[in-house]
């Protein structure tokens, strides 16, 4: 073995002692560490390289390079293209790329816990891909703001791949402390002086407001909203923000995110399956927002309230994979959002195909081999409709956790897997972890929720037809008239024009979004200032005369009074015997109560009441749904009259004007025997 030689000269020494310490450092942490070559952007020649010191990790594949906190796991620093950082350098290192939980214990202030890891490990270093972890595991003596789980966030960055996958695997082991666990997410905090441009869907993007606009602007009734009175951009002047304004449903949340102008550079959030999301395909939940921000929501109360919360109790374990997920960021020689949108679409189908992917080492991700797949067929049977079984035409049809018919709209700790079915009723659902669960369904067109009598069990490999499902959905006689369509939204009612101080330019000539105005809730006193709404069948038109909302009056300053909206309806005939049916469906109740009565609307005793429901918030977050409620109320013929009848609806609680109920479908169903 030759000598070693100390190489005298300017800069030398300090080198070598630099290697030397860098080596110790890996050598005493138990990982191996290779230097960062210079690296030339978009030429992954040399690999994906890894660096690690007792601060930082670092991933470079020549296209991205990453920089992770080390041991905590934050995404401190993203370099692509000419940006050294896409990601906002003003803001603290733990406040820009970051996984958090909200959380409480029983009966306790929610908490808010950024999940720091304490230990780093490589799960896999080749040329072709690094993926890493930092994690940590709960004890007794932490801090009591840290939530009792065990907790693994991944990171994997592949060779040619312009971005980041990130999953996390997070468990609770049995005997821990009882904790409502909120919220999970990821965030992305981006730099606010290049990210201006925000993109959610095909017809829901715009220049955005800058954050100073929204500490400078007018603060309205909800908390989150602000009218901008003095922004950067003399164009938005007088607009509202609010982050609710840009929520979506999961079945279609699959890719959103920010432009850059100078370069023009897009950062998109790419989500490839909503199998770890929450509460089925038509939960709301927040999306991309004005900071700039970029979220990936995998579980909230948003638009559900405490009916959604996942509560563990009596030491009862649990785990979950959440994600992956994909960071995608793409470039164009020159501004050009459309074609930055439009790739990054093309690189959302990309990933949706290539979904479950086959990359991610932990043993908690199975393969498409371990997995299994259910086919079957749903029809509906509704006599009264058709003597003959119908398609179930686009259905949605899903395996959720084991529970009642409709129980996976509140369901957040198991997964969830869901399709539509095609014209015919025909579903196949494709790629379902191992395990246990009920087979539910909703049609369009169609009140109810459908559940399969058997649960299902899938095993790695299985492959199980169902055949022909019949659905009976919720009937008790012919219908005499009904109210709205079956959809389980109010978005076919009448939606007002916004307050003209109070728009979103983005949702101006866009009548599938009008509903996403701020304040519309508050047009329901302009229009019915003393009397409220009165609707007669046969004579009005519920997409004209029908609120959207059935929301209190205002009648002073921050004071408003309950309303009661009218039916009026004719009978030929009114049967002497058996029970009549008013079926209605809601489509959102926050903090309400709705009292029906028939023909009397003084009667001290409503005929029924739903008493106190909902926290869903809908109405204040521009959702034009919540969670969906469905009564069938029997109606003593003897509440009835042979000509004019009246049905009241008294939305009884009031004090607020976020306090109110939507309205999905009403329908009178006459006796049986007609």
């Amino acid at each position: 073995m030759g000598k070693m030689h100390l190489l005298v000269g300017s800069g030398w020494p300090a080198i070598v002692l630099c290697f030397f310490f860098f080596f110790f450092i890996a050598s005493s942490a138990n990982i191996p560490a290779r230097k960062v070559p210079s690296r030339t952007n978009n030429n992954p020649a040399l690999g994906v390289q890894l660096q690690v010191t007792d601060k930082q990790v670092v991933v470079d594949n020549g296209i991205v390079q990453v920089t992770f906190s080390n041991p905590g796991g934050d995404v401190i620093g993203i370099k692509y293209k000419t940006i050294d950082n896409v990601l906002e350098i003003k803001n603290k290192e733990d406040n820009r790329g970051y996984w958090d939980v909200v959380w409480n214990r029983p009966g306790e202030s929610n908490i808010f816990d950024k999940l720091q890891a304490t230990k780093f490990s490589i799960i896999v270093q080749n040329n072709d891909r690094v993926e890493i972890s930092f994690s940590k595991i709960w004890s007794p003596s932490m801090d009591k703001t840290i939530v009792p789980l065990k907790v693994d966030k991944r990171y994997i960055v592949q060779r040619g791949s312009s971005g980041l996958y990130l999953y996390a695997i997070m468990e609770r082991l049995k005997g821990w402390p009882d904790v409502d666990m909120d919220q999970i997410r990821v965030v992305f905090k981006l730099q606010s002086k290049k990210f201006h441009y925000m993109a959610i869907s095909d017809d829901r993007q715009r220049e955005m407001p800058m954050p100073q606009d929204r500490v400078t602007g007018q603060p309205l009734a909800f908390p989150e909203a602000v009218r901008l009175t003095n922004p950067v951009n003399p164009k938005q002047k007088g607009e509202v923000d609010d982050k609710y304004q840009y929520s979506c449903e999961n079945k279609d949340n699959k890719v959103h995110g920010w432009i850059s102008n100078d370069p023009p550079v897009g950062f998109w959030m790419i989500t490839p399956s909503n199998e770890f999301r929450d509460a089925g395909p038509v939960k709301q939940d927040l999306t991309s927002h004005v900071g700039p921000i970029v979220l990936n929501m995998f579980g909230s109360v948003h638009y559900a309230g405490k009916d959604l919360n996942a509560a563990y109790r009596n030491g009862e374990p649990w785990k979950k994979v959440f994600g992956p997920v994909f960071v995608y960021l793409n470039s164009v020689p020159s501004v050009n959002p459309k074609a930055l949108w439009e790739d990054a679409k093309r690189q959302m189908s990309t990933e949706v195909k290539s979904w479950p992917y086959n990359f991610p080492r932990s043993q908690d991700f199975p393969s498409s081999g371990q997995r299994g797949n259910v086919v079957g067929r749903l029809v509906v049977r509704e006599q009264y409709i058709n003597k003959r079984s119908m398609d179930a035409s686009f259905a949605y049809v899903g395996l959720a956790a084991p529970g009642v018919a409709g129980s996976w709209q509140t369901e957040a700790k198991g997964y969830q897997f869901w399709t539509q079915a095609d014209k015919k009723g025909s579903f196949s659902i494709k790629n379902i972890r191992a395990g246990k669960y009920s087979l539910y369904a909703f049609v369009p067109g169609f009140i109810g929720d459908y559940k399969y009598n058997v649960d299902i069990i899938i095993q790695p490999g299985s492959n199980i037809k169902l055949g022909v499902l019949t659905y009976d959905p919720p009937r008790n006689g012919p219908t005499l008239w009904e109210i709205g369509i079956p959809d389980r939204t109010a978005a076919e009612f009448y939606i007002p024009d916004p307050n003209p101080t109070l728009i979103n330019k983005l949702y101006i000539n866009s009548p599938a979004n009008k509903f996403r105005q701020y304040g519309l809730w508050d047009r329901y006193t302009d229009l019915y200032p003393k009397n409220d709404l009165i609707y007669t069948v046969g004579v009005s038109n519920y997409a004209k005369d029908w609120f959207y909302a059935h929301v209190n009056r205002r009648v002073g300053n921050m004071a408003y009074e309950a309303t009661t909206w009218q039916i009026i309806f004719e009978l030929k005939s009114a049967k002497l015997s058996g029970s009549y049916t008013l079926q209605i469906a809601l489509a959102s109740a926050t903090n309400s109560e709705l009292q029906v009565r028939f023909n009397n609307a003084k009667a001290k005793r409503p005929l029924f009441t739903t008493r106190l429901i909902g926290r869903d918030n809908a109405i204040a977050r521009m959702g034009i749904h919540g969670l969906y409620w469905l009564y069938s109320i029997q109606v003593p013929s003897t509440q009835l009259l042979q000509g004019k009848n009246i049905i009241y609806l008294t939305q009884s609680r009031k004090g607020s004007p976020f306090t109110g109920i939507m309205y999905d479908y009403i329908r009178l169903e006459a006796p049986i025997k007609a």
